[in-house]
């Protein structure tokens, strides 16, 4: 089974979660934000899900369908301690929101050869940025050359293209925990 029962509820449960803490980027400002309650926009959460879900779900995806054909196991899981950090962000109506929300675990291929080659390891772990690449120039690329389209559908595209390349550039930064890291230290190690 490419993807389990499990894997599908996580994403679920990634996808609802983060649209509710992005929901409230995609309101209309009003001067009393921070004093009124605020109900629940089903709208704004519809918007936020069809704009960071993609970006996320198919980012790790990647990472776990290139680990799958280099035959090693791969399981996506929601990251609920860092949703539970960013719902928690969000209801302190934080403007800085900073969490990781999925992660796909990498399994050896026996319990005798648990090491990943350089290689494989880059390729990996620039899977996920580089779907983001591809998302983002596939959003510029509509926006650019599909002249009529409804306002909505234009802001929806503008705002998968701005996702896309944060998360782009973000996973990308060569820190220890970033996919960077991974696949610079990767192509580095395989050339040197």
């Amino acid at each position: 089974m490419i993807i389990s029962v499990m894997e599908i509820l996580d994403i679920i449960v990634m996808t609802a979660v983060v649209g509710y803490i992005f929901m409230a980027f995609l309101r209309k400002p009003t001067p009393d934000y921070y004093l009124k309650k605020q109900s629940f926009d089903w709208e704004a959460f519809k918007v936020a899900c069809w704009i960071t879900a993609p970006a996320l779900i198919l980012h790790e995806l990647a990472h776990k369908f290139v680990a799958l054909g280099y035959g090693y196991s791969a399981t996506f899981h929601a990251a609920y301690a860092f949703l539970a950090l960013g719902v928690i962000l969000r209801l302190m109506r934080s403007n800085f929101i900073f969490f990781v929300p999925a992660y796909v675990a990498i399994g050896c291929k026996s319990a005798l050869n648990c090491a990943i080659p350089p290689l494989q390891s880059a390729l990996i772990a620039g899977a996920g940025p580089f779907m983001n690449l591809a998302l983002f120039a596939g959003a510029a690329l509509a926006l650019k050359y599909k002249k009529k389209m409804k306002k909505e559908t234009r802001v929806i595209l503008h705002l998968t293209k701005i996702i896309n390349l944060f998360l782009f550039i973000f996973n990308m930064l060569p820190f220890y925990i970033f996919d960077g890291y991974k696949f610079f230290t990767g192509i580095y190690h395989h050339f040197f």
